[in-house]
């Protein structure tokens, strides 16, 4: 039989996850705020049906920017890195003793915000090739832009 501490890690884990996949994309969201580029926010972008599908593929949330192409690349890097920030609420409570391996529930929970705190594949893309995402919305501004002939 299942033990109540491994059932209560595991919901503990899974709360913290989708807690922390919220607070990683209001982290990109944040800065890009404060910088004043436009975004947009999308949960469960594109799911096909089933359980297997909707577990397994695709992004499970996707903060796009839609920057005019004068902005300063650091600010999509920053916003970009911005998730790496929420470790540090749980490696502060690891350095003061609140967060130990004695409570599975505890350590399940630090785990798990800390997995949201990674940067993914596309953040760690956005801030390596912010150059070339800014000169593209540079060109499609330009493009499209408002015409005085």
């Amino acid at each position: 039989m299942i033990d109540a501490t491994l059932i209560g890690a595991g919901c503990a884990l899974a709360l913290s996850l989708a807690v922390g996949l919220v607070a990683h994309e209001w982290a990109h969201a944040t800065v890009l705020r404060l910088a004043g580029v436009d975004y947009a926010i999308s949960y469960l972008p594109g799911r096909p049906d089933g359980i297997v599908g909707l577990v397994t593929t695709h992004p499970w949330a996707v903060v796009v920017p839609h920057p005019t192409g004068h902005e300063p690349a650091w600010v999509l890097r920053l916003a970009a890195l911005a998730p790496a920030a929420l470790a540090v609420p749980v490696f502060g409570l690891g350095l003061a003793g609140s967060v130990s391996i004695d409570s599975p529930v505890v350590a399940a929970t630090a785990i798990g915000w800390l997995a949201c705190a990674l940067p993914s594949p596309q953040d760690f893309s956005v801030a390596f090739y912010a150059d070339r995402l800014l000169e593209r919305s540079r060109t499609l501004n330009t493009a499209t832009g408002p015409r005085a002939d």
